[in-house]
């Protein structure tokens, strides 16, 4: 590509990751918008757990990246729209459900925006992780006076306790970190046990509830243990949730525990983009209306030049994270 014959309004600049840890920016020309779709001007993109493990270089891993590869968080402003699109107009800003967001620019559906409120100009929006949370959140059935655990306070578990704790539910918080114990304090749960021991913390849910154990468990940390420590947590006739990302390998479940107990077992994964979108809608919802509040959660900013420095913080999650942006404006 000849870069000097082309406008520098026309052009973007985008990560490519080129191999385990390497990452490179460059320049391309800005993509074009086909029928159905917008162009949003990206201000920046939360940068996901999930991208670690191909950050990590496996074996199955395709490098380089295509360019803003692996971005899914993204926020920003419409530049430009291509044909048949309706309800939006260039110059709204909206978070984007689309894939190549670690970048300055990128293409969505425009099935796959939703219009921020005025109220959010000027704050970071990473809707795809609020939209899961808010979709968990509706799969969990959680009801006033109901006992939760919540294993894994990161930000996801972090928003699981605000939502449950305002719907009027107990939340015990189990997370390994004393900082997101300290967090899931802030955001509603009513008892926290540290993430050490697995028979110390059967026991002691056992105290808290009475011998019961809680109505409903969300485990968010995507390892065996935590989802082993679910299980054991929840009550007869409860529910598990499953929230965590599991793709590092399969898992194994007590299934004579499940069986005895009668657990209802919910994979609160989605893959439906409609389903994903009405999350995102629900959250600008719920931060509207006071019953999450995102901003204090994004602890860790980064410039995109930075995105090889948010995804090792994200890994090595230091005293004090819970979750990375990448901020382009």
């Amino acid at each position: 590509m000849d870069t000097a014959a082309t406008s520098t309004t026309e052009l973007m600049r985008a990560v490519i990751i080129r191999g385990a840890g390497r990452v490179s920016i460059e320049t391309r020309p800005l993509p074009t918008p086909g029928p159905g779709q917008v162009r949003v001007k990206l201000e920046g993109c939360g940068v996901c757990a999930s991208n670690l493990t191909p950050w990590a270089g496996p074996d199955w891993m395709t490098f380089p990246t295509e360019p803003g590869g692996l971005g899914h968080e993204g926020w920003g402003v419409i530049d430009a729209m291509g044909s048949g699109v309706a309800g939006l107009e260039v110059g709204d800003r909206v978070a984007a459900l689309s894939y190549h967001a670690y970048a300055t620019h990128d293409i969505a559906d425009a099935s796959t925006v939703a219009m921020l409120p005025e109220e959010l100009d000027g704050k970071p929006f990473p809707g795809e992780p609020l939209g899961c949370a808010m979709n968990i959140f509706g799969r969990s059935n959680i009801e006033r006076g109901q006992t939760i655990a919540i294993i894994g306070i990161g930000f996801l578990g972090a928003l699981l306790t605000r939502l449950s704790a305002t719907a009027g539910a107990r939340v015990i918080a189990i997370s390994r970190r004393a900082y997101s114990l300290e967090v899931a304090r802030r955001m509603g749960a009513a008892e926290t046990i540290a993430m050490d021991d697995h028979w110390r913390i059967i026991e002691s849910v056992r105290e808290l509830t009475e011998g019961k154990f809680c109505d409903c468990v969300i485990e968010a940390v995507g390892k065996q243990w935590p989802l082993d420590l679910a299980g054991e947590l929840t009550k007869e006739r409860g529910r598990l949730i499953v929230a965590g990302y599991h793709q590092d390998g399969p898992r194994q479940v007590n299934m004579q525990l499940w069986n005895w107990r009668g657990l209802d077992v919910i994979n609160a994964h989605e893959r439906d983009p409609g389903i994903y979108m009405k999350g995102i809608r629900d959250a600008i919802e719920a931060i509207g209306q006071g019953r999450i509040d995102p901003e204090p959660l994004y602890t860790h900013v980064y410039p995109l030049e930075g995105l090889d420095e948010a995804l090792n913080t994200t890994r090595d999650r230091p005293d004090g994270f819970l979750k990375a942006l990448v901020q382009y404006l």
